[in-house]
């Protein structure tokens, strides 16, 4: 894979494009398999695990993408003359071999394959058994459009056994793989953190927030948070939590909170955003009062925690105590609190005026994305093709020898 050229990958996800438009009947078939064995299922995870022709679509659309991108591989960075005569600088390689743990999400599958081919890796797929004959059936994709461009069948590979001794053996043999990738639930990331004996980036959970800021723009702050929250309730980049300067709580929480209502979201408040809504007489809103735990919690689920501060410098706090570190995004009209939510918010993604569901490889023009690790050093946010790539050093010389 590593001597694959550009122009030869490109071919492959092209062509693994074209195969996924041409096999939606068949992929949803293979997931129906998988969705009727799949009844006892929390909602997130069932809904995660659907392979909907929406959902195909976007993955053809990352491969074409990361098609469309320069290849990384082979770049060279900082050719420096030394005085001894030698020129010192960086070539951008592809790790090696990644193994890629997840559960539910069968267009991992495709993320992970075409991010592979592109970046020039190696990569072992270890899915989930809940989503079993949907991997298999989009596997089975890649291997055709590795082979037709010319390239290994084995460099995409599927563990095809859904024992979990499979990944307990897959994640302590270094010697075999370069580094291991989870995506899923923290009891999932938690173990294989723990047990591993191959680098891992990780992925914890989503624990994600929108700060609406004193000045807003109300209408805007209302259409962030109404999508942050109810576009979908399943994704990591959901938000979970809504805090509200105390300036803008008396117009905004009554508007967003029929919108919650409407949607059947349970709004777990502290006592002011609690009197602000039951002073505001909704129909049908879901009050209750938050514990301390609700603050942590990525619910996953029609629930937010709400939290009337003070202004940007308690909301700051809170995120900072609180958040998975993961995306969380600021409504404002005041440059400095803008740029001091985007300095001193430590979390992998900080957004200004927009949704948290942005926090994402694809939309991040990244073609598609192998996760969104919220570690902090190699690759943080979402990893996309120079998140499967390190740096090594190369010296360029006309005979010259160390005096």
């Amino acid at each position: 894979m590593v001597r694959a050229d550009a122009a030869t990958k490109n071919v492959a996800l092209r062509g693994l494009a074209t195969l996924l438009r041409e096999s939606v009947a068949a992929l949803q078939a293979a997931n129906a398999q998988d969705l009727a064995r799949a009844g006892d299922l929390p909602a997130p995870m069932r809904d995660r695990l659907k392979l909907a022709p929406a959902a195909i679509e976007t993955c053809a659309q990352g491969c074409e993408q990361l098609a469309a991108m320069p290849d990384p591989i082979g770049e060279v960075t900082g050719l420096r003359q030394q005085p001894s005569g030698i020129r010192v600088g960086q070539m951008r390689v592809p790790i090696g071999v990644f193994g890629m743990i997840y559960e539910s999400r069968p267009n991992v599958t495709i993320e992970a394959a075409s991010l592979s081919i592109k970046s020039g890796n190696a990569c072992i797929l270890r899915g989930g058994s809940e989503a079993i004959e949907s991997n298999r059936a989009l596997a089975a994709l890649v291997q055709q459009a590795l082979v037709a461009a010319g390239l290994p069948q084995d460099a995409v590979q599927l563990v095809q056994t859904t024992d979990r001794a499979a990944v307990g053996e897959l994640i302590a043999m270094p010697q075999y793989v370069d580094l291991i990738i989870p995506r899923g639930g923290r009891g999932l990331i938690e173990r294989i953190s723990r047990e591993a004996k191959v680098p891992v980036i990780k992925h914890l959970d989503g624990n994600c927030h929108v700060y609406v800021d004193d000045p807003c723009d109300i209408e805007m702050a209302v259409r962030v948070a109404d999508n942050a929250k109810t576009s979908k309730y399943s994704p990591c980049n959901a938000a979970e939590g809504l805090l509200v300067a105390r300036g803008a709580a008396r117009e905004f929480l009554p508007r967003i909170g029929a919108i919650y209502a409407a949607k059947g979201v349970e709004m777990r408040c502290d006592a002011e955003a609690g009197a602000i809504l039951a002073q505001a007489a909704l129909p049908d809103a879901r009050l209750a009062a938050a514990t301390e735990q609700d603050w942590y919690e990525e619910y996953l689920a029609p629930i937010v925690s709400v939290k009337v501060v003070a202004g940007v410098d308690e909301a700051i706090a809170h995120v900072n105590r609180y958040s998975s570190h993961h995306t969380d995004a600021i409504v404002t009209r005041d440059h400095i609190h803008a740029q001091r939510f985007l300095r001193e918010v430590d979390s992998a993604s900080v957004l200004v005026n927009a949704s948290t569901r942005f926090a994402d490889g694809f939309e991040y023009g990244l073609g598609a994305e192998i996760g969104i690790s919220t570690d902090k050093f190699h690759a943080r946010g979402p990893v996309g093709i120079e998140g499967l790539t390190s740096l090594k050093y190369i010296v360029l010389g006309q005979g010259e020898v160390r005096r």
